[in-house]
């Protein structure tokens, strides 16, 4: 997948350079949530965690010019010019804005899904995620007019990279395209990539002759692949050529007895109960991925909801839910809170581990939310509290907003536009009220949000879809 990166890279490279969309393009209703729109800003004083890897960094400038970060560095050391906005931040700390890359526009509990245009691309914009892709979409063109939107300033959210509707086989949602042959996958990639995705998801059920003819349908056409496996063991995707890996050790039937080929077997999760996640079988598979240059997102935020009485109960979470789906929540919540024998309570620390071990091999991890299951993972919201599972993981402050960030952009090939506060990208930054890196709690603490250097008043942003998540 590296080769194919770098072709990606290639292709996006002429618009890594284009202008930043300026403020004066923003449509009214966008325009009344801009707290920040002067051409040149100076962020000073802050701490600055910047996406590399890096060690976080007091008593910094970031200096903002037309869309771009213009400097970073010590404030002693920025020259900021005179016609410059300066907003003095001591206290504060910026990050790059978040590439959510499982961070779909719909939302599910168990007894509803609802396409969320209005009060989720508000959301995650609010939570600091300035880049989302959709990975699987119930409604491709919703999506892709949506995209068209904000792109054009007509519309509030962050920037899009769109999935087309999910690849499944024979039983799957009648929602998802049920793949029966190669000639079926090949037909509908090569429609949906005329029509304007970015990517494809395949699903559970797919066949492996089925996924092996999507792939090399969408590389043929510039798009690429991820999935939320089973039918396929995660080594099997990796031999037929799949891109990115979708929510790590919880799907993978790689170590099933006696799986067959492009058949989901029944009871994964449970046989994955007694693998040894240290263990030679798990080495294999992360050694094929590595290899292989094939990414994993990780989204523990939505399988934390498994584990009885996690994650903890936020005011803001059921603030912001629409009255219906907030008792959905909570019923869930309850229902699993009250089980003896709940399987997730074992395998989300096994799942954190393996996506340590497999960054730790040299493994690209990104991060989403994925704003399903019980309805608890709020868009954004549930962004930010992978920065805490993240940590609860073992990865270092500085390790997880790498992954948050620039290992996002990296997947979608921009990391050369965004995903780093570094001179010469996109101004798409979080400002917090606090430190995240000494206290994780804190990441919550959004105050502006910058998207190619236009900021955003995320509390208001916030109160405006209070009670309609859910809902619209």
């Amino acid at each position: 997948m590296r080769n194919l990166i770098a072709t990606f890279a290639l292709v996006t490279f002429g618009a890594s350079f284009a202008t930043a969309q300026p403020a004066s393009s923003l449509s009214d209703a966008v325009r009344e949530f801009v707290e920040v729109d002067d051409a040149v800003v100076a962020l000073t004083g802050v701490q600055v965690v910047d996406g590399t890897g890096s060690a976080a960094a007091g008593g910094q400038t970031v200096l903002i010019r037309d869309g771009r970060i213009a400097a970073v560095g010590p404030d002693a050391e920025v020259a900021v010019p005179a016609d410059a906005r300066t907003l003095d931040l001591d206290g504060h700390t910026v990050l790059p804005g978040f590439v959510g890359l499982h961070d779909h526009t719909f939302y599910m509990t168990r007894g509803r899904r609802v396409q969320l245009n209005f009060s989720a691309p508000r959301l995650y914009l609010a939570s600091g995620v300035t880049t989302i892709r959709t990975t699987g979409a119930f409604s491709p063109y919703s999506e892709l007019n949506l995209k068209r939107s904000i792109a054009e300033g007509r519309e509030l959210g962050p920037r899009m990279y769109i999935t087309g509707p999910y690849l499944s086989g024979a039983g799957a949602s009648s929602q998802m395209f049920q793949v029966g042959t190669p000639e079926d996958a090949r037909r509908v990639v090569a429609y949906w990539a005329d029509e304007g995705v970015d990517w494809f998801k395949a699903y559970t059920r797919i066949g492996d002759e089925e996924l092996a003819a999507a792939i090399d349908e969408a590389h043929r056409r510039g798009v690429r692949v991820t999935g939320h496996l089973c039918s396929i063991s995660f080594q099997e995707a990796v031999d037929l050529g799949i891109d990115n890996i979708e929510h790590g050790f919880f799907t993978n039937s790689d170590y099933v007895p006696g799986k067959e080929p492009g058949v989901c077997p029944p009871g994964v999760q449970r046989s994955l109960l007694e693998v040894d996640v240290e263990g030679d079988a798990v080495a294999d598979t992360i050694r094929a991925m590595v290899e292989g240059g094939v990414a994993m997102t990780s989204t523990l935020a939505v399988y934390e909801l498994g584990v009885p009485n996690r994650p903890p109960l936020e005011d803001r979470v059921l603030e912001m839910l629409a009255p219906g789906a907030r008792d959905e929540y909570l019923a869930s919540r309850a229902d699993v809170a009250s089980r003896d024998d709940a399987p997730m309570a074992t395998l989300f620390p096994k799942a954190q581990r393996f996506e340590k071990l497999f960054a730790d091999a040299g493994g690209l991890l990104a991060a989403g939310v994925d704003p399903t299951g019980m309805g608890g993972a709020l868009p954004g919201y549930g962004d930010q509290r992978n920065y805490e599972l993240l940590l609860e993981a073992g990865f270092t402050p500085e390790e997880v907003v790498e992954v948050m960030t620039l290992n996002g952009a990296r997947v979608l090939g921009e990391d050369a536009r965004f995903g780093s506060v570094e001179a010469g990208k996109l101004a798409d930054l979080i400002v917090i009220d606090g430190d995240p890196v000494r206290r994780p709690a804190e990441i919550r603490n959004v105050t502006l949000v910058f998207k190619e250097g236009v900021g955003y008043d995320a509390p208001a942003l916030a109160e405006s879809v209070r009670g309609i998540v859910g809902l619209r």
